[in-house]
């Protein structure tokens, strides 16, 4: 087994919904330096520590039997990954940009309501 980084520790002091709020933080930096026209270089840290963010929560999400929302997360994680394989070509496409951008903001609304909501229960 893998031991956890020092930064990893920190952040699963936390509860999962304080989890979620950190990455709904970095998904609203994210969101606005893809309609900022800001540094590629500066957004990159933060896609990936959201990714992070996600695999360090979900299992105990999975554990408190709340499958379907963090399947949920899964799915950010997906995109997320497709950006990082794109990056370049997102960067130079304004109608990318603008895409990412609308799929930054639909997940931070999003993980905000999973992080203030009860788990749900397992589904059938």
């Amino acid at each position: 087994m893998i031991e956890p980084t020092p930064e990893q520790q920190l952040f699963m002091q936390d509860d999962v919904s304080t989890r979620l709020h950190h990455l709904a933080s970095h998904l609203s930096q994210i969101q606005s330096f893809w309609t900022q026209n800001s540094s590629k270089d500066l957004m990159l840290p933060l896609v990936k520590e959201s990714r992070y963010f996600i695999e360090w929560t979900v299992p105990d999400m999975v554990k408190a039997d709340d499958i379907d929302r963090a399947c949920e997360l899964v799915d950010l994680v997906r995109l997320m990954t497709h950006w990082l394989f794109h990056w370049d070509e997102i960067w130079s496409d304004a109608q990318q940009k603008q895409a990412a951008a609308v799929a930054s903001g639909d997940w931070l609304r999003r993980v905000l309501e999973i992080a203030d909501t009860e788990p749900e229960p397992l589904s059938a």
